[in-house]
């Protein structure tokens, strides 16, 4: 019955798409009305703040946990007679514990952590540098600082305190596989494609952190845009599925600066960012904050400039017009690339990947 109900969620999600006139600036959202617990929406960031490095004595754990080599029972650590390695079976009761924290947690910015752990996992992976083989997911360096007070990450202490009760419960599993485990979650707890998920991450020091400026800047163009991503290895097509995430959240002005949400479901991911992209009117917004865009009929949704430099390049315009049209070309081309920014960079000892079961 769950996945008879979450394929009829989806189904509604992308044929009947949201119309402006029929939203509140409060975004009603569809999924509360397939979860005991109602969720209204995600904060594209969090409070900002210096992250505590204090709270992360547990490293030498974390490479044991990588190596394998950790006691385990239902989530504590126990006593055994040999070392522990994880399964799949193992990793879904991880994935299991965060959909259940996303439903109990439901108090955050419009009621729901997931979109923040979407981009605790984006921020993450994408400081993959392909010619130096630095940066990426295989680390979790934001855990200290210069890299967790770097603008581009402002808010995302609070993405990471929220998974704390997660790594205490399964001390196992490094923080680098356990923040794009999160993000993973997130994508299908919010009615998003299946994203194949594999471990292997090392946690890493203070040393490995990456220099400031290796994610995208809102207010730059299409020439920033695949600088920043080609320099991770991503081609046009990528490039224009990866910032399909926009579909979930919002920017907050007492962090970013820039403020609202993409679409008028900001808890639920589908391709809307991209057919309001091409089918809403956008115009410069009347404020004291930095330039973005605001949608005519409401003016209550958003775009950054670097948004619109997607329909304003031909080649990025190709890919939004194909996912605006088809929301299931979208999520199988939004995973893969997915896939590959959870990766990049990471010395996996396996091929294989898994497709760890959601909750509804």
């Amino acid at each position: 019955m769950a996945s008879v109900a979450r394929s009829a969620t989806r189904a509604f999600a992308r044929s009947n798409p949201v119309r402006p006139a029929a939203r509140s600036a409060r975004f009603a959202v569809p999924l509360q009305t397939v979860r005991a617990s109602g969720r209204r929406g995600y904060s594209s960031e969090a409070d900002a703040g210096k992250s505590n490095s204090t709270l992360y004595w547990g490293i030498g754990l974390a490479a044991a946990a990588g190596a394998g080599y950790y006691f385990y029972s239902n989530g504590d650590v126990a006593k055994a007679s040999g070392p522990f390695v994880p399964t799949k079976d193992d990793y879904q009761k991880v994935y299991d514990e965060i959909a259940r924290l996303l439903v109990e947690k439901d108090d955050y910015d419009d009621g729901s952590y997931g979109p923040v752990l979407v981009r605790l996992a984006w921020h993450a992976s994408g400081t993959y540098d392909k010619e130096t083989g630095t940066g990426g997911s295989n680390g979790a360096t934001m855990r200290f600082a210069p890299e967790s007070e770097h603008g581009a990450n402002a808010g995302l202490k609070t993405a990471r305190d929220f998974l704390e009760p997660v790594k205490a419960k399964f001390p196992w599993i490094t923080y680098s596989d356990l923040w794009t485990l999160a993000g993973v979650t997130a994508i299908q707890e919010l009615q998003g494609p299946a994203i194949p998920w594999r471990p292997g991450r090392q946690d890493r020091d203070v040393s490995a952190c990456t220099p400031d400026g290796r994610l995208p800047d809102a207010d730059k163009d299409h020439k920033h845009i695949r600088g920043i991503f080609g320099r991770m290895g991503f081609d046009d097509r990528e490039i224009v599925a990866l910032i399909g995430a926009h579909s979930l959240g919002r920017a907050h002005a007492d962090r970013s600066g820039y403020d609202g949400p993409w679409d008028f479901s900001p808890t639920v991911f589908t391709n809307e960012f991209f057919r309001l992209l091409v089918e809403e009117k956008w115009a410069w917004k009347k404020w004291s904050g930095p330039d973005q865009y605001t949608d005519k009929t409401t003016k209550t949704l958003m775009m950054l400039p670097a948004d619109l430099a997607l329909i304003k390049d031909k080649e990025f315009k190709k890919h939004v017009d194909r996912y605006a049209k088809d929301s299931e070309v979208f999520f199988k081309e939004f995973s893969d690339a997915f896939v590959k920014l959870l990766e990049l960079g990471v010395p996996f000892t396996t091929d294989e990947r898994w497709v760890l079961k959601a909750t509804s």
